[in-house]
């Protein structure tokens, strides 16, 4: 399956030579800058929004609600990590070739990559961390998922993958991060919930200045017995 995208008709290719094509035009320090945070930039991105939830979960909402957020978030690296060792058997069937050892004219920013290249890993790693802060918190995820994408469209640009390469990445990533997210969070919460119950540990699950839950309150009601015995003792004086 080594032959997969080489034609110069395929759309793939199509698609990665006009994607390509940006970086051979654009300035040489604009090429360094996409050289940077497409290989470190957006994965350190994803890293500090991935604390930056944390840091918010645990202020906010029931001590239940930050349980299964911080096991979310703990779930994204561990889902990100299952996704890059299931990519190996998937790359050692595949055996695609980089694109720039099969077709001449591409603006490689990125030297030394000798592996093969479906699917990508930092496409698969970005997906998964970005749809694992989305089971911890909707709106951080939906954050780290824009930043996958972005993670995808920076590794076509600077000409180390196929667009396809890219989109099997962001779909492995999504599938495990989800499909496992059940078991995971059922293993993840409890452990979570008795750390918050630690008096030095827990702040790691829960702050001290979030609030603690409504509490329930008891309100006594009449008796209508009693009120109808104190009718009839009324009406009796009477």
């Amino acid at each position: 399956m080594a032959g997969l995208a080489s034609d110069g008709s395929n759309p793939d290719v199509s698609l990665l030579y006009d994607i390509n094509g940006l970086a051979k035009a654009a300035p040489t320090w604009f090429d360094r800058v996409m050289e940077f945070v497409g290989e470190y930039g957006i994965m350190l991105a994803l890293v500090l929004v991935a604390l930056w939830c944390w840091w918010s979960v645990r202020r906010r909402g029931t001590p239940e609600d930050s349980a299964a957020a911080v096991a979310g978030l703990i779930w994204a690296p561990l889902a990100a990590g299952i996704a890059l060792l299931v990519n190996v058997p998937i790359r050692g069937f595949v055996e695609r070739p980089r694109p720039f050892l099969d077709h001449e004219g591409l603006e490689v920013l990125v030297a030394g990559k000798t592996d093969y290249s479906f699917v990508s890993d930092h496409s698969t790693m970005a997906m998964a961390i970005g749809v694992g802060l989305f089971v911890a918190h909707k709106r951080f995820g939906l954050a780290g998922i824009g930043l996958a994408l972005a993670e995808g469209f920076c590794r076509v640009y600077m000409g180390v993958h196929y667009p396809t390469d890219v989109i099997g990445g962001l779909a492995l990533g999504t599938a495990v991060a989800l499909l496992l997210a059940p078991v995971a969070l059922a293993l993840l919460t409890p452990l979570t919930s008795a750390l918050a119950r630690s008096p030095r540990a827990g702040r790691l699950v829960r702050s001290r200045r979030a609030p603690r839950g409504a509490r329930h309150q008891t309100v006594d009601l009449p008796d209508p017995r009693a009120e109808a015995t104190g009718a009839g003792q009324s009406d009796l004086a009477a």
